[in-house]
């Protein structure tokens, strides 16, 4: 091989992503993104590199074969890079995370690092729920913004919990993040005075489409039903029970606006502004729910 700038190589890997037609949407929104990243971990360089700065710097044929097999291995498995890597971002912070768990990504993270419903908190605020909890990243960034809380995270898979454990682990929370096995709430009889929630909500014509990246998913952190709203319908159900007076549930719902106001159209949500629009995430009080 020929000596190569470290531009040119993400250039170069990046081409290959585009033209091999993967898919994002695991962290990253495009080819070049993802090339960074690959190219970025392959060769133990921070992440938050200033490729300015590296503009001159030159990679080895060494160094080139090693981030050609990563990038060979990305588009023969169609896994999201983040599997590859066995790390993921989210508001800044690292998380661990392998095929047992969905990659986090929930939109949520952004209402709890940007202060969003804190107007809906008060001083008593002091459980947290985060249902669907997966590899525990909004157990742990919950628990991150909040330092008076304690966070139960939950989920119906032992797999996800494992991940998540490592997770509140690698992050020091192991004295107020408590991981729990539960059917939705099932197994969860105390009272909460805030529930995040990012559920399976992926409706049955979207799951059909969705791309290889996707289907390397667990199935059960995505697929909602016929109209995806199977398990949120469950969750309203269930909620006011396990809410205290004042609580609030922050819900996301992605793609799905259109099925979830179908299936609640007498509702009363407050719709949360994130960086794909106001109509992904929505808060609901304990009261509307009872009303409904």
């Amino acid at each position: 091989m020929s000596a190569m700038t470290l531009p040119a190589l993400i250039a170069q890997s990046a081409q290959r992503l585009d033209a091999a037609g993967v898919a994002f949407g695991h962290g990253t929104q495009s080819a070049f993104d993802e090339a960074v990243w690959l190219v970025l971990w392959r060769l133990g360089l921070p992440l938050d590199t200033d490729l300015d700065e590296v503009s001159r710097q030159e990679v080895t044929p060494e160094q080139q074969a090693q981030v050609q097999a990563l990038i060979d291995e990305r588009i023969a498995t169609r896994k999201p890079a983040a599997y590859l890597t066995r790390e993921a971002w989210l508001q800044g912070v690292s998380f661990y995370i392998d095929e047992r768990a969905i990659v986090p990504r929930s939109l949520i993270a952004e209402v709890l690092a940007d202060g969003t419903i804190d107007a809906w908190l008060s001083d008593q605020t002091r459980q947290v729920l985060d249902l669907c909890t997966g590899n525990g990243s909004l157990a742990v960034l919950a628990a991150l913004a909040w330092p008076e809380v304690q966070v139960t995270g939950a989920d119906i898979s032992d797999d996800a919990l494992a991940v998540a454990a490592i997770n509140v682990e690698r992050h020091d929370l192991q004295d107020r993040v408590q991981m729990v096995h539960s059917d939705g709430l099932s197994a969860l009889p105390g009272t909460f005075d805030l529930i995040l929630c990012n559920p399976p909500y992926i409706c049955q014509a979207s799951m059909d489409a969705l791309p290889a990246e996707y289907r390397a998913e667990p199935e059960l952190a995505l697929a909602g039903g016929t109209d995806g709203m199977d398990f949120v319908r469950q969750l309203f159900q269930d909620a006011p029970a396990r809410m205290s007076e004042h609580a609030v549930l922050v819900l996301e719902i992605g793609n799905e606006v259109d099925h979830f106001i179908a299936a609640f159209p007498e509702l009363e949500v407050a719709w949360l502004d994130t960086s794909a629009g106001d109509d992904q995430v929505l808060l609901v009080t304990r009261e509307a729910l009872l009303r409904h």
